[in-house]
């Protein structure tokens, strides 16, 4: 089967270079946190300023996706309202349990990938189920289990949400996108963003225009690092290593943004971060671990039983 002429081949397959995107990504993502709680020291509301975050990449990066098929943007499009889905129950739980938690159910999007995959038919490797389980236990010891304040069923159910949403952006990215230019996919996904989230901000009465350059300040960065570097980025990583494998590469992330905080924040990370860490890495490095080759024969033995 060939593309569609107006169409890019898709970029051969490279673990490095997928490794690479893959981590920075995570640690591009990862001060997304920290932006996020600056923005609120300079006055701006969550929604308001993600609108804002959104509406300039839009702007920036729309101009540069030309020559696209009608086809390829109404994909880019629709996987751009999974991410949008995905941020608005990350915010929606974040409201009604508490941070750790919200963020444990968001990084159970690996596991949420690979059983998506199972269930259209990609039965998951061992190593994959080992790396999921490290990564979950280290995140555990990371971010902190849920406690009495995260009881709230609605809260926890829209925290499950955004990991199941998060990891069937990565797997319709994965399918959906081959062959489309990360920036091109990016300009996509922050137009969809944009519009949900100024949509957001004005009927909760919050938008508005930043009035202080320490305003805009915080939303320059917030387009850039975790937005203009790290979508595409993840976009990348998706291409060369395909959505399981990168989700787990994304359970960096919430170490990273530990390091991140302590370092601008001055926040300090609790007892149980180096162990948490060893054991996220570990999952991570167990996820790359590369598939057995099956044997001529054995292929042949198994499309025999089909």
């Amino acid at each position: 089967m060939t593309l569609p002429p107006d169409r890019p081949a898709p970029a051969p397959v490279n673990v490095r270079t997928g490794l690479l995107l893959g981590v920075v990504s995570a640690l591009a993502f990862s001060t997304l946190g920290v932006w996020g709680k600056l923005a609120g020291q300079v006055g701006l509301e969550a929604f308001n300023a993600l609108a804002w975050r959104f509406a300039a990449v839009a702007l920036l990066l729309l101009p540069l996706s030309r020559g696209l098929s009608g086809a390829d943007r109404r994909r880019m499009l629709g996987v751009g309202v999974l991410y949008a889905a995905a941020t608005i129950c990350y915010f929606g739980a974040l409201e009604r349990v508490t941070a750790g938690a919200t963020a444990l159910l968001l990084y159970l999007a690996p596991a949420f990938v690979i059983l998506l995959a199972w269930l259209s038919g990609r039965a998951p490797r061992r190593t994959q189920l080992g790396a999921v389980t490290l990564a979950g236990a280290g995140l555990a010891l990371v971010i902190g289990l849920p406690g009495p304040a995260d009881r709230d069923p609605a809260g926890l159910l829209l925290g499950a949400g955004a990991g199941v949403l998060y990891a069937t952006y990565l797997l319709a990215s994965e399918r959906l996108l081959a062959g489309v230019p990360a920036l091109a996919s990016t300009a996509h996904m922050a137009l969809v963003a944009a519009l949900v989230f100024t949509g957001l901000a004005a009927g909760g009465g919050t938008l508005g225009v930043p009035d202080t350059a320490a305003q805009w300040g915080v939303i320059a960065a917030m387009a850039l690092l975790p937005t203009l570097i790290a979508v595409p980025a993840l976009y990348g990583a998706v291409r060369h290593l395909g959505a399981a494998r990168t989700s787990l590469l994304g359970t960096l992330e919430p170490l990273f943004t530990l390091i991140v905080a302590g370092a601008v924040l001055g926040e300090q990370p609790g007892r149980g971060v180096a162990l948490g860490g060893a054991l996220i890495l570990a999952g991570a490095l167990l996820a790359q671990w590369p598939a057995r080759p099956v044997p001529a024969r054995e292929r042949r033995g198994l499309s025999g039983r089909r």
